[in-house]
């Protein structure tokens, strides 16, 4: 029975650490996505025709002294058709008089978070025709984010209290199965520490094992999600981080939370049939 309810604790914290991790992965993959979005998406702000070059070239000024603006780049008229002929071809352009064009800035932002707010004060700039801006994939991204982030707490937090539980009670039934050797150990002067520390060490190489074994487990499971959406990777719709950028944390905090379920289900259980 004894031998069965370990087995049984061990499978529960390596389930626990497994959706754990999983959602923690998720968390840390959305954040990344986030980051790079803060890098490479701009805002494209257009400037009315009418200005001359150097009111245009004038404007920079006033958008760099915006707080959440990290960098822009002016973009003539001239700049901003021939990136349109490499990108579409020269074909495209035909009957397009080149005076259709508007100077144009490159707004790269600090926190794409305030996204919304910095579109409203770039577009109550004298001079400022439109801005244009991913402003709802942002945002989109970012509810994502703080929902798993939020998620991964909660469940880190009962799945704790789950391991825990499912750990005291198997160092019970090993005490109960072992009350009678422990009644003697207290009959001949043996301390309360002398006979908790088996049950602690006990607790610490199933919480370790466990910890372990769940750690290598969502290292194939990752690598396999890595694998199955290589072509959205590859393609730049996606990206995922590689699990070797990843693995000492997670080994890390694999580990401490087995060591401190492990543990601290010991101490839980062996204290309270210790208090005679």
């Amino acid at each position: 029975m004894h031998g069965f309810s370990s087995f049984a604790a061990v499978g529960v914290i390596v389930a626990c650490l497994i959706i754990m991790g999983s959602f923690s992965l998720v968390a840390v993959n959305i954040r990344t996505a986030i980051s790079e979005l803060e890098k490479n998406n701009e805002i494209m702000v257009t400037l009315d025709k009418d200005l001359s070059e150097a009111d245009a070239k004038s404007l920079g000024s006033e958008i760099s002294a915006i707080a959440n603006v990290r960098d822009r780049i002016y973009v003539s008229p001239e700049e901003y058709r021939e990136s349109l002929v490499k990108e579409m071809g020269e074909e495209y352009m035909i009957g397009i008089p080149p005076d259709v064009f508007s100077p144009q800035y490159r707004v790269a932002l600090e926190d794409i978070s305030f996204a919304a707010e910095t579109e409203l004060i770039l577009q109550a700039i004298q001079g400022v025709d439109t801005v244009r801006s991913p402003s709802r994939e942002m945002s989109a991204l970012l509810s994502v984010r703080r929902v798993v982030e939020l998620v991964s707490i909660i469940l880190t937090a009962l799945l704790m209290v789950v391991s825990l539980f499912i750990m005291a009670n198997t160092i019970k039934l090993a005490t109960f199965d072992r009350r009678e050797e422990i009644g003697i150990q207290r009959m001949v002067g043996a301390t309360k520490s002398f006979i908790r520390w088996p049950f602690i060490v006990e607790g610490f190489f199933l919480g370790i094992f466990a910890s372990i074994a769940a750690y290598f487990l969502q290292w194939a499971a990752y690598e396999r999600f890595s694998n199955d959406i290589g072509k959205l990777a590859d393609s730049g719709v996606l990206n995922v981080l590689s699990f070797d950028e990843l693995r000492l944390p997670m080994l890390a905090v694999f580990v401490l939370i087995g060591f401190l379920v492990g543990v601290g289900g010991s101490v839980m259980a062996i204290r309270k049939f210790l208090k005679t």
